[in-house]
């Protein structure tokens, strides 16, 4: 039961921090993999320092390990295949991104523990918002109850208000979470959002629920709430050596 695994995977002693970085401009799907690629790799070669990375992408939908073409009812968006667990999914404006790229290796190599942790963090920011979010043993992600919707064979209409899909690579973790600010919803429908397509299960975002709160309140909560479980961390302010990459130096130049 991941309701019942320990959360929270500290930093070793002597870390230097965690890296914080917030791209203000809607930054393209390849190039943040490739940067996402580059970064992980130097990580686990110890030439450079864990990393979070925030980003808003322009409407797209990416296809995890487990997709099923079938889940793209339209492809409204371009499509592509991200390598990360999990399946369909959507990403765009609106919708706050974070990229977690961590050393389990020196942390303590438990995959289980890591999703725990990344699913804490996100219940732990919607809470500051007074929305209470919740794990389902039998689906991913962070979900809402929405009783006020309906019911459907006696059980409360349910809304997903963050996904995850992670990936790792020698102990480094890749991918990471999404939230749900204020996208527009009405993008998801163009696929089986994460492979659950039953009636009485939606998506949501924080606005959608009423709450008038910008990406910046938002961003301000996910590092307070970050720190508690995986420690300090530091602004980025040096240019890393990910962004000798084409695709990194295409990104910084936007």
């Amino acid at each position: 039961m991941r309701n019942d695994l320990t959360v929270g995977l500290p930093a070793p002693p002597g870390s230097k921090g965690v890296e914080w970085r917030v791209s203000d401009a809607p930054v393209g799907y390849e190039a943040a993999v490739a940067v996402m690629a580059a970064r992980a790799e130097a990580i686990a070669e110890g030439r450079e320092p864990e990393l979070v990375w925030l980003v808003e992408h322009p409407p797209l939908y990416t296809a995890g390990t487990s997709a099923h073409r079938e889940d793209v009812l339209e492809a409204r968006f371009p499509v592509f295949e991200s390598g990360r667990g999990g399946q369909m999914t959507y990403h765009g404006p609106g919708q706050r991104v974070a990229y977690v790229m961590l050393d389990l290796k020196r942390r303590g190599p438990d995959v289980r523990r890591f999703v725990a942790s990344l699913e804490e963090w996100i219940i732990r920011t919607l809470a500051a918002f007074n929305v209470r979010g919740e794990r389902r043993e039998d689906r991913i992600g962070v979900w809402v109850r929405r009783p006020e919707k309906g019911q459907e064979n006696g059980q409360a209409f349910e809304d997903k208000i963050a996904a995850i899909g992670i990936r790792v690579q020698r102990w480094v973790t890749l991918h990471g979470m999404a939230i749900n600010v204020d996208p527009d919803l009405g993008h998801f429908s163009g696929i089986v959002p994460c492979g659950v397509n039953e009636q009485r299960y939606g998506v949501t975002s924080l606005v959608d629920l009423g709450l008038p709160v910008t990406m910046a309140d938002v961003d301000l909560v996910l590092r307070r709430e970050f720190e508690p479980l995986f420690g300090a961390t530091k602004d980025q302010t040096v240019l890393s050596t990910e962004n000798n990459s084409p695709a990194a130096r295409a990104l910084s130049s936007s």
